[in-house]
């Protein structure tokens, strides 16, 4: 239970310029080797430019909702669905233990909206060269967004996610550390992204989501 004992004990609330937590060593190792080693294709090999969405092969750019495959962008994004868990065994304990009614019990409380009849949806990423994120307040379907960071070539601290104030001036920038993330819930003022920086080989992550429409994998 690395993940819940993360929030449990390696957690730290912060409320600018929105309510959050970071969490340290969420993961355990077996987790990170898998999203090391997940095979994501790089956009720049199809000729295709980063377009300040996660959305770039001509899915649209604003979430799509109730798809729980993230849509069109398939090819470049790589959601842990029941077809293809076999090749993540670590990510699905990962989904098991999100599942699990503690977990649900715990991030509930301290977000304040219940879990217990949400679904898990992660998502392994590959951001390379070029990446940039505009800001953006993800929608009410996203009921807890987390993302937790895989850094293991050195890349710079400063690759975290950038949070903003309601002006949309950039207030703080998570660090871009291995084994290291954050969370929140959605709401009006949350607004979050990443400006243009330089990736020298590439920004893995995992991006964690309890959401309200149907995935593979309702929580217990």
């Amino acid at each position: 239970m690395s993940f819940l004992n993360s929030v449990l004990n390696n957690s730290k609330k912060y409320d600018d310029p929105f309510k959050h937590w970071e969490l340290n060593k969420p993961l355990t190792e077996e987790q990170i080797n898998e999203i090391v080693q997940a095979d994501i294709a790089n956009p720049a090999e199809h000729n295709l430019n980063y377009d300040g969405t996660r959305a770039i092969d001509g899915g649209e750019g604003k979430f799509r909702s109730g798809i729980s495959d993230g849509g069109k962008a398939l090819k470049f994004r790589c959601f842990i669905t029941k077809d293809n868990s076999n090749k993540f065994p670590a990510l699905t304990n990962l989904i098991k233990e999100l599942q699990n009614k503690k977990t649900c019990e715990t991030i509930s409380k301290l977000i304040g909206k219940d879990l217990s009849k949400a679904y898990v949806r992660i998502e392994v990423i590959c951001d390379r060269s070029g990446f940039w994120l505009k800001p953006h307040c993800d929608i009410k379907e996203k009921i807890m967004s987390c993302l937790l960071f895989v850094n293991k070539h050195n890349e710079s601290e400063d690759l975290g996610t950038d949070f903003y104030d309601s002006n949309l001036k950039r207030v703080k920038t998570l660090p871009y550390r291995d084994n290291y993330g954050y969370f929140f819930s959605s709401g009006p003022n949350t607004w979050h992204g990443m400006e243009k920086k330089e990736i020298l080989k590439e920004r893995r992550c995992l991006q964690v989501n309890y959401v309200n429409f149907k995935t593979d994998w309702k929580v217990d």
